[in-house]
């Protein structure tokens, strides 16, 4: 096994630790925000873990974006046909983008709740901004190309 197939599956499988930490915060915030609860320990510590994971993904990615990657490589030979070709195009620039906008929204929730004044506020951030996150990864992954 190579560099390449080494890093891409760790990315892969560390896919899955982001989407579960990202269900498990946005669920349990809305609990804390449906229940009227207090903002604990174990909030913020489920936060910090599914931010963690979105950034060691995030450097993976990275990784593989600018180093390891043949479809990437192969995309930047020709940019302008990669933009033509589907398969070239979601690698090259739409999974980036996506991704990006998710782990920067996860950052921006978890900057946000952590300077809310209140409990209700501290959740209702997290709800908002890591909603959003779940929402954009989902819609990033290559569902097409998931394996183990």
């Amino acid at each position: 096994m190579n560099s390449y197939q080494i890093v891409l599956h760790a990315h892969s499988g560390f896919r899955w630790l982001a989407l579960i930490a990202a269900v498990v915060i946005l669920l349990k915030s809305i609990a804390g925000l449906i229940g009227n609860s207090k903002y604990q320990k174990l909030d913020n510590i489920l936060a910090a873990s599914f931010v963690g994971t979105m950034h060691v993904q995030f450097l993976l990615g990275l990784v593989l974006y600018f180093f390891l990657s043949p479809i990437t490589e192969a995309a930047f030979q020709d940019f302008g046909a990669a933009m033509n070709n589907t398969d070239l195009r979601f690698w090259a620039v739409e999974h980036l983008f996506i991704m990006v906008i998710a782990i920067a929204l996860a950052q921006v929730g978890r900057t946000l709740s952590k300077k809310a004044e209140n409990d209700k506020s501290k959740f209702t951030k997290q709800v908002i901004f890591y909603g959003i996150s779940l929402v954009l990864m989902i819609a990033g992954i290559p569902w097409d190309r998931v394996t183990g």
